[in-house]
């Protein structure tokens, strides 16, 4: 398919390995660089013109981004690849290092030689064996083919990647917490500023974008920033990989054209399962707002449109919910993972977790008073804005989103002690902290 970028192994076999990829254009442009055909003003100027935002969930724009490294000055700098894919309901990373490892590998390279660092780590989610097991055969056959290592191919460039598992731990996903876990301390994130630009691992210059990022950059690079922006729309160029699962037909990843009309995204997914009816969806990843299933159907998929109705784009994980839902079901799932996640720096984020979880499942096993509502809306509300990284907002929206949409629902359970959709009250025990 013409508009697949990180995927565009897929159709192969062994899609893999590196003849597959080569076979694709694969590490054309490493060589160039290598050859001296390619500068770094025109790579950043290339990512500008193509319109390529951080596909991790913030959007923020990656040529600007790797223009802040001071590339110039002497001493360390480092390029750091987020691949702690743990935003529940996101599952697009596990497919690039699965399928498509080389890409990963060009496009840390390119970021190198771009910001004059000599060392890349990717930081790979602990629980991923086989997506991690991938990328150390790929790193194997880019040094034995002489594209890595000290003084590559004679040309006095430097370029070594490591492959780095984390512990499990979500909090490790937001970017200064996983320098902190790289440099062995414990995963919590740092205050900003300095930024990690300045000031990032071992306190030197540091680049950190998503994995779904640094692999767009090899085929930006090989067919123009014009044609990458032209893939998807203004101020959303390119294509970008949505996991849709939840009540579909076939949940799978889908590499489209950013603007794409999310009835044809559902559509690719077969459809509500069953052919029930759309009730809401989650359109990036857990922390994002819930939209009703009519805000959704009038949404396009990409940053502007989704922001626009409310939510966010995110990691683009389009979690589908149908009509036999029930909202406070679905809201205490999220809480609870957000209570276990927390890494207690933040006192707002490490008591407000715990308090909204255990808040909604007072009302689900039928014990909500009135006023609950309002009061979850009130410590959502004084949660936001307040702790040093957005874990706290990460499950205030939510709170706040799904009160907002579904509040007769919450109303009902407190009312009768039971669900208003699948009449069922929940009998929790007590959660083993």
């Amino acid at each position: 398919m013409a508009n697949e970028v990180c995927f565009r192994t897929r159709h192969l076999k062994e899609p893999w390995s590196m003849a597959s990829y080569e076979s694709v254009g694969g590490y054309k442009m490493w060589r160039d660089i290598l050859t001296g055909k390619l500068k770094p003003e025109t790579i950043i100027e290339t990512l500008k013109a193509s319109g390529l935002r951080g596909r991790g969930g913030a959007g923020f724009p990656t040529g600007l981004k790797w223009s802040f490294v001071p590339r110039n000055v002497p001493g360390d700098k480092y390029v750091v690849c987020n691949s702690d894919e743990g935003e529940p309901g996101t599952c697009k990373d596990r497919d690039i290092l699965t399928y498509n490892p080389h890409q990963l590998v060009e496009g840390l390279a390119i970021a190198c030689f771009t910001m004059g660092a000599e060392r890349a780590y990717n930081y790979i989610r602990g629980e991923f064996w086989l997506p991690f097991q991938r990328m150390e055969a790929a790193l194997k056959e880019a040094y034995d083919a002489g594209l890595l290592g000290k003084d590559i191919q004679s040309t006095g460039i430097n370029v070594d990647i490591f492959n780095h598992l984390g512990a499990g731990a979500y909090i490790c996903g937001e970017e200064t917490a996983l320098l902190n876990s790289l440099e062995g301390k414990k995963g919590q994130p740092r205050f900003k500023p300095p930024f990690p630009a300045n000031c990032g691992l071992y306190g030197k210059p540091t680049n950190v974008n998503n994995t779904e990022t640094y692999a767009s950059v090899p085929a930006i690079l090989q067919h123009g920033g014009e044609w990458f922006l032209k893939l998807g729309k203004e101020n959303n160029g390119g294509t970008k990989i949505f996991c849709v699962t939840g009540d579909v037909e076939q949940p799978a990843n889908f590499e489209v054209g950013l603007g794409l009309p999310f009835p044809e995204l559902l559509e690719m997914a077969g459809g509500m399962r069953n052919g029930r009816k759309l009730k809401a969806v989650i359109p990036g990843g857990s922390s994002a707002k819930i939209l009703t299933g009519e805000e959704m159907m009038a949404c396009t998929m990409d940053y502007d449109s989704i922001g626009n109705a409310g939510s966010m784009l995110g990691s683009g994980a389009v979690v589908v919910l149908d009509e036999t839902r029930c909202m406070v079901e679905v809201l205490s799932r999220l809480l609870d993972f957000y209570d276990e996640e927390s890494c207690g720096q933040c006192t707002p984020c490490r008591e407000g977790s715990g308090w909204v979880a255990r808040m909604v499942r007072k009302i689900m096993a039928g014990q909500g008073e009135t006023g609950d509502c309002d009061k979850l809306l009130d410590v959502a509300g004084k949660v936001e804005g307040h702790t040093i990284c957005v874990f706290g907002e990460a499950f205030a929206w939510p709170t706040q989103s799904y009160i907002l949409k579904f509040r007769q629902e919450f109303e009902y359970f407190i009312q009768h002690k039971k669900s208003m959709v699948t009449g069922k009250t929940f009998a929790f025990h007590h959660h083993p902290h």
